[in-house]
């Protein structure tokens, strides 16, 4: 495995990266995972201090999260149960390659953060359009976040006092844009302002028991129904063969931990690129079954008629169904701040390295332009929020997102590593793995035009 103590490409410093840029774009890993400084004397394996066990907890952590609300809606959308898991099963084969390929890419490079590696490999222009997707993307998802609070919060409401959800909300009080706006001022604000994202590790983990139970209740839920569950319709195939391809984005949402990848591969105490296929196979496996048992249950249990958000599609009086929505609200508070963060970081890195001044240059400044980008950031996206109701416009155009961090960008990786290599001669091997990156960014280039076309001429202007 070739490694090296140096950037492969030689335009990664056109803008005169600093350490601090760096130190500020690391905030990306995962709060679960700590690593031992890029600056370290030491910089040989087994330094990190997470097991291969652990590691793929903390990439199931990543994976996992509020998009299995929208899983049996894509199942719908794909024409059934074998269209979903079909195109799960072939997508997963390049995600898990694009793990792989970062983790090589990291070690021939020497860079710790996913965009760090694709500056380093790729170059400034890839490296920048790879750092401003990362903030659009983590945007978007703030998004979907505060909606998916909403949508939790109105049947919460509408079981507390006992009325149907059109009466709850004639009051002020229980208005939709009302509830969302006092949970984000009084919760996610306060917790979006801090410098550092350490004291989110525990409630983070807590988030993801909750994605487990949700997934569980959605599974009782079809094994042992409601007498006024009744499925709509169950299709069985696709409308059109191009209707399939609408499931693609939640696929990408669901098993997008990419960005996060890097840090917990050098976090290891072992960080080998053997180990960590089996590592990133065992966590995409444990996903593959959470994801599909909640998109196969939750589509079965109401057909053609599920709601993009799965659990608006429950009565509002169910009570396992309420403790669902609680611990999603639960996961949502806990995880807009930290991808915040990440958003947040990577404005920085940009700034600092463009603007070539330090944080210790300008400590004033960097306090009020944090809580400047803080405020900014999170009114926007609670304005946008507040106006976008559906959570399945949003995931439509952050998917194709998705999609460039799983194939586009590994791709673009695996090609410029292999074509820096000095050799006299090219091996078929060596020819194989160019063309597989090739199709990698084929394939994420074709997902992300796709999906991005559909959710402006058809999502956005419906």
């Amino acid at each position: 495995m070739a490694q090296g103590t140096g950037s492969i490409n030689s335009d990664y410093k056109d803008w005169e990266w600093s350490d601090d840029a760096g130190e500020r774009a690391r905030l990306l890993q995962s709060p679960s995972v700590e690593t031992v400084p890029k600056n370290s004397e030491s910089q040989g394996n087994g330094l990190g201090a997470t097991s291969a066990l652990g590691a793929v907890f903390i990439v199931v952590n990543a994976a996992l999260g509020a998009g299995l609300l929208n899983f049996p809606a894509a199942f719908s959308m794909a024409g059934g149960v074998a269209a979903g898991i079909a195109l799960q099963m072939c997508m997963l084969i390049f995600i898990i390659g694009g793990l792989v390929i970062l983790a090589y890419c990291s070690q021939a490079s020497n860079e710790r953060t996913y965009q760090e590696v694709v500056w380093a490999v790729c170059g400034k222009v890839p490296g920048v359009l790879c750092e401003v997707a990362i903030a659009v993307y983590t945007f978007g998802t703030c998004i979907a976040f505060l909606i998916i609070i909403g949508d939790q919060e109105d049947k919460i409401i509408a079981a507390l006092v006992k009325e149907p959800e059109e009466v709850g909300s004639s009051c002020w009080y229980m208005d939709r844009k009302f509830t969302i706006s006092i949970t984000a001022f009084l919760l996610i604000l306060p917790l979006s302002i801090p410098k550092e994202i350490g004291f989110q590790k525990y409630a983070s983990s807590l988030s993801v028991i909750g994605t487990w139970y949700v997934t569980a209740v959605i599974i009782i839920k079809y094994i042992w129904p409601d007498k006024e569950l009744v499925p709509v319709e169950i299709p069985t195939s696709p409308s059109t063969w191009t209707a399939v391809f609408n499931a693609m984005p939640t696929i990408c949402f669901g098993f997008q931990c990419h960005v996060s990848s890097v840090p917990v591969f050098n976090s290891m105490k072992q960080p080998e690129v053997k180990t960590w296929g089996a590592v990133v196979t065992a966590a995409m496996v444990i996903a593959l079954f959470v994801y599909t048992g909640t998109g196969v249950c939750g589509f079965l249990t109401f057909g053609a008629g599920v709601e993009q958000d799965v659990l608006m599609s429950y009565p509002s009086n169910d009570i396992p169904v309420a403790l669902a929505r609680a611990f999603i609200i639960l996961c949502v508070l806990t995880s807009y701040p930290i991808l915040h963060f990440c958003g947040r970081a990577v404005l920085e890195g940009l700034w600092l390295r463009y603007t070539g001044v330090t944080v210790e240059e300008d400590v004033v400044r960097e306090r009020r332009r944090r809580l400047l980008q803080t405020i900014s950031w999170f009114l926007l996206t609670l304005l946008l929020a507040l106006f976008i109701p559906d959570i399945g416009k949003v995931i439509s155009v952050i998917g194709g997102l998705a999609a460039c961090f799983i194939f586009v960008f590994p791709g673009l990786c695996l090609i410029q590593a292999k074509l820096s290599e000095i050799q006299e001669t090219r091996a078929i091997s060596w020819w194989a793995q160019v063309s597989y990156g090739v199709f990698m960014v084929t394939l994420g280039a074709f997902i992300f035009g796709q999906t991005t076309a559909n959710a402006i001429f058809v999502d956005l202007t419906a």
